[in-house]
């Protein structure tokens, strides 16, 4: 026959004796090519039964379909082909294996991973695991994780049988793969190292699941299926709306501490005068306020939400905040209606939670809120927000606070209207661009906050998260509360509108610096440079905006963003040094590179399409408009720094 090539056909004993000798490797081959997402023990015992189904059922292996064609590879292939070269029942095998481990990881075919056949003896209460491998191994476990199935079956047919890249290609097609998919796992394949140990699914070690419990489970089993039998006969008449855990997800196995968490009653509650003696002044030291403290149903709604939040909660976070549930007792902070919601407001001594309802309404429309706040000091522990609804924002306010005001940024006069605060310290609605539509620019109102124990009032920025930013002005290491003094609220007025492009990061505090003021051409008189830089709670992630101050035009007249960078440490107190320009036309209709730099910067050198340098910190090169150019600072130690951005 020269046009199609012989297909050899086996008996059931020739491939069970091939499954007997190579059963560790076919194994180890599922094991690799299965999913990687699920839990090791389920892999391990899902590669097993993939390897044991895989003999035929019938007398010979022409009842399973067709087999492999008879090998021709090159004698220059890898000497170990000839396993699969002087055994065809092993080849036969090896498809078989690695078509069903490929079909379990495709999403439009998975129908889960094979579990392991029924008749083998079953291990209750144990959990079997490969055993934990050197770096390596541990390594390429993780690399593994990033690669599709059809990769590490690549990767795993090289290793194993030490096949040659066009034996592993036929292989992948005759698997179900394309030919282009085949090629992009050989390249996948490449990438992954080959000095590696290979995890080995038939060196197990046990472990058990859940010693402590085994003996409750057992004596609560029967009584479990008759609570099982009333529940599901009593179903149909049960009113709809919320149940006792509200939008919480169904609970999970029993835990004295997860338990103690849940429970209301267990909830700390600070005195309302702690604060005035304790060593800490930040959260920790907040009263219970509220009309819900004994609502016990909003309580425990929320605590169990937060333990495990429904698919219909909508949950929210800031960067690097963990959403788990408590480790114990929360620290109850405030509970009852705010603004049309029901809220419970919560803090673990890490992040403060908070959680909102409808009031009155029997089910639909939790949300579940997460800030990191470790770290607040008397200032930055001063509010947090509790509700926003038509562009309005209500805070919770701490008990050092004595009155609270609402303040416009752009308003250059620093005008204030006096915002009610209760008796629990929840304030008035303040319109915030928060809360509203931010697109638009044409006030920034903002929280200005009278505490106990400060100097001055001041001024706090609601940026759309739990709680809102200290502005701060002045120079690294100098930072001081922003005032209200005309020269201040002036800067604040042109680079207000800019505020919102710091946030959704876990912002802590805003700080303004005119790192630099320069002399215009063509007499256009004095521009002004300021770096504008947001501290988050988790001290990483932090956003920097350089901004040019032309002279004005018209009052508040916003300025220009220069450059802008993320988690950097320009602008700040570990390095305070920066360097930014910007294309500017003046009013004589020419155009320059206007550049600046802080005071540690002794010139600045240009490149690109605007070249030259200047002795200084400041610069103005004539330019093309649309012109690109890269700078270069200098410093009096020959050191160099880097344009922002």
């Amino acid at each position: 026959m020269t046009a199609h090539e012989v297909k050899p056909s086996m008996g059931v004993g020739q491939a069970e004796a091939a499954l007997v000798e190579h059963y560790p490797r076919l194994v180890r081959l599922a094991y690799l090519v299965l999913p990687v997402a699920v839990a090791r023990h389920r892999r391990v015992l899902a590669a097993h039964a993939v390897v044991q189904r895989a003999l035929p059922r019938g007398k010979s292996t022409e009842e399973e379909g067709p087999a492999l064609p008879s090998p021709r590879e090159s004698p220059r292939e890898s000497s170990r082909e000839s396993l699969r070269e002087g055994d065809p029942g092993y080849a036969w095998l090896r498809e078989r294996v690695l078509r069903t481990a490929l079909d379990a990881g495709r999403p439009s075919r998975f129908r889960g991973l094979p579990r392991p056949p029924r008749l083998l003896p079953q291990v209750v209460g144990l959990r079997l695991f490969p055993r934990s491998g050197e770096s390596d191994e541990l390594a390429l476990e993780a690399r593994l994780l990033a690669v599709t199935p059809a990769a590490r079956a690549a990767y795993a047919l090289r290793r194993l049988d030490g096949l040659g890249d066009a034996a592993i290609r036929r292989l992948l097609v005759e698997a179900g793969q394309s030919e282009r998919g085949a090629r992009a796992a050989l390249k996948a394949a490449d990438a992954l190292p080959e000095t590696a140990a290979l995890a080995d699914p038939c060196a197990l070690q046990a472990g058990p699941t859940d010693l402590l419990r085994r003996r409750q489970y057992a004596r609560t089993a029967l009584f479990g299926g008759a609570a099982l039998a009333l529940a599901a006969g009593t179903l149909a008449f049960l009113p709809e709306g919320w149940g006792p855990d509200g939008a919480a997800a169904p609970p999970y196995a029993a835990n004295e501490a997860a338990e103690a968490a849940l429970d209301p009653k267990g909830l700390r509650r600070i005195a309302e005068d702690a604060w005035l003696t304790s060593a800490r002044v930040d959260f920790s030291v907040w009263p219970a306020r509220g009309p819900g403290l004994d609502d016990t149903g909003l309580l425990r709604r929320a605590l169990a939400v937060w333990a495990r939040p429904g698919d219909g909660v909508a949950v929210s976070t800031t960067p690097g905040t963990q959403t788990g549930p408590a480790p114990g007792p929360a620290q109850l902070l405030y509970a009852g209606e705010v603004g049309g919601s029901s809220v419970v407001l919560l803090h673990d001594g890490l992040r403060l939670v908070r959680y909102a309802e409808p009031t009155g309404a029997g089910d639909g429309g939790a949300v579940l809120d997460f800030a990191r706040v470790d770290g607040a000091d008397l200032v930055g522990a001063s509010a947090a927000v509790l509700s926003r609804d038509d562009g309005n924002t209500r805070y919770l306010t701490a008990p050092w606070v004595s009155g609270a005001a609402s303040s416009d940024l752009l308003d250059t006069t620093g005008a204030t209207s006096e915002i009610e605060v209760s008796e629990d310290g929840v304030t008035g609605p303040v319109r915030t661009p928060a809360g509203g539509d931010q697109t638009r620019c044409a006030a920034y109102p903002v929280l200005e906050v009278t505490a106990q124990g400060a100097e001055r009032p001041y001024l706090m920025a609601d940026l759309g998260e739990l709680t809102p930013a200290l502005l701060t002005q002045g120079a690294p290491g100098r930072e001081t509360a922003t005032a209200s003094d005309p020269a201040t609220r002036t800067r604040w007025a042109r680079i207000a509108c800019h505020l919102p492009a710091l946030g959704s990061g876990g912002v802590r505090a805003v700080n303004a610096w005119e790192f630099a003021a320069q002399q215009l051409p063509d007499a256009a008189g004095t521009g002004e440079w300021v770096c504008t830089r947001g501290e988050t709670w988790r001290g990483t992630g932090n956003r920097a905006l350089a901004q040019f101050l032309p002279p004005v035009t018209a009052p508040g007249e916003p300025g220009v963003v220069t450059a802008a960078s993320e988690d950097t440490t320009a602008c700040g107190r570990r390095d305070p040094r920066v360097l930014s320009g910007v294309l500017w036309r003046s009013p004589a209709e020419s155009w320059y590179l206007v550049a600046a730099g802080n005071e540690e910067i002794t010139a600045i050198e240009a490149g690109g399409e605007v070249t030259g340098r200047v002795e200084g910190r400041t610069a103005a090169l004539p330019a093309e408009e649309g012109a690109v150019a890269e700078l270069t600072g200098e410093l009096a130690d020959g050191g160099e720094v880097r344009m922002l951005g």
